[in-house]
């Protein structure tokens, strides 16, 4: 190829980019959603407990654009942000109700979930970002993460919800429209951005609040994209789950366009796809970021927030790609690689917040 030739396709591919972008962030700004968006997955929870006050307010005082968090209903009828179907990872729910340690988050009340330890699990997985204030951490409720959401004037980011396992907490949409309506949080467009990997939650949530932006996650495997033929990783033999699903692909186009289509008719803005990373780990999935895809996504007029990646590598690689936002558990990292001013460091940002 002729050296006029290359430099004639490197732009053109540099033009095509930054059309792709303008398209992201025309459709980001008519849901009223900053672009790209940084949403602090479950908080920053690389530096802190996830969905703890420290992960929260350090986020918030980072400048993250969301919080994001999980929730689910206390047995009492008590929204409470948790991510996992039951307490054991982050909690020392093992020694405190040993009988009742596989039960869901829906068989306690909130008394008993507000007296589980839900930071020293951290402090034993990441000794070297261990710190003893994280010890006899709480969970929170929605209302506390509204309250940490708005008490830095300076700095006030919207919240990033997701509805968890959504079947077994029947009315949990209308609780949630509730609860944000009565805080004033449904004051302004892109205040609050709901999604669910669950199309009939995302359908129910629209119902309740036809208003709010809403994302359908997106996976690949059963009852979600449906994978090209091949074995499970269960039946494959491989000893890299991460190497394996980055070698996953959907069926075909046309799997992948019914999805964005099911988002659509739930409601949704856009979508949530899962990424591969560079380095693999438990949070690489399925790349379902891929230009054509990020592509038939802006042109069905569906934004693209991808989950969830942590590293310099990653966050050019799906920058470049044609995402619109990222899911990271490293807010101050995914600011730093934005260009977008972090006044202070998360050491110090945790220590002035008491942690």
């Amino acid at each position: 190829m002729r050296l006029k030739d290359l430099c004639l396709g490197l732009a053109l591919i540099t033009l095509g980019a930054q059309a792709h972008a303008a398209e992201g962030a025309a459709l980001a700004k008519a849901q009223g959603i900053p672009y790209p968006a940084v949403i602090a997955h479950r908080g920053a929870s690389h530096d802190a407990p996830e969905s703890t006050a420290p992960a929260y307010q350090l986020a918030r005082d980072l400048g993250a654009d969301y919080l994001e968090l999980d929730l689910q209903r206390s047995r009492d009828g008590v929204l409470v942000v948790v991510h996992d179907d039951d307490l054991r990872r982050t909690s020392d729910v093992a020694e405190r109700f040993p009988e009742r340690q596989a039960s869901p988050v829906s068989a306690f009340t909130l008394a008993e979930l507000k007296s589980l330890d839900a930071g020293s699990w951290f402090n034993r997985a990441y000794p070297e970002r261990a710190r003893a204030a994280f010890a006899g951490l709480r969970i929170l409720t929605l209302d506390e993460v509204l309250d940490i959401a708005e008490a830095n004037p300076a700095r006030t980011p919207g919240l990033y919800i997701e509805t968890k396992v959504p079947a077994q907490f029947p009315g949990i949409e209308q609780d949630l429209h509730k609860a944000l309506d009565q805080r004033g949080w449904l004051d302004r467009p892109g205040r609050v951005v709901l999604q669910s990997f669950d199309r009939d939650s995302l359908a129910l949530l629209h119902k309740a609040m036809p208003q709010v932006p809403k994302v359908l996650l997106l996976w690949l495997g059963k009852d979600h994209v449906e994978p090209a033929p091949g074995p499970s990783f269960a039946d494959s033999g491989a000893a890299d789950k991460a190497a394996f699903y980055a070698r996953q692909q959907p069926k075909d186009r046309a799997e992948f366009e019914r999805w964005l289509d099911h988002a659509r008719a739930a409601g949704a803005i856009g979508t949530g796809p899962s990424a591969a990373l560079a380095g693999g780990g438990e949070q690489s999935y399925a790349d379902l970021v891929q230009p054509w895809m990020n592509r038939m996504s802006h042109d069905k007029g569906l934004l693209v927030h991808v989950y969830t990646v942590d590293e310099p590598v990653d966050f050019k690689r799906v920058s470049e790609a044609g995402v619109d936002g990222i899911f990271t558990n490293r807010t101050g990292a995914l600011l730093r690689f934005h260009g977008r001013p972090v006044v202070k460091d998360e050491a110090t940002l945790l220590g002035e917040n008491g942690w």
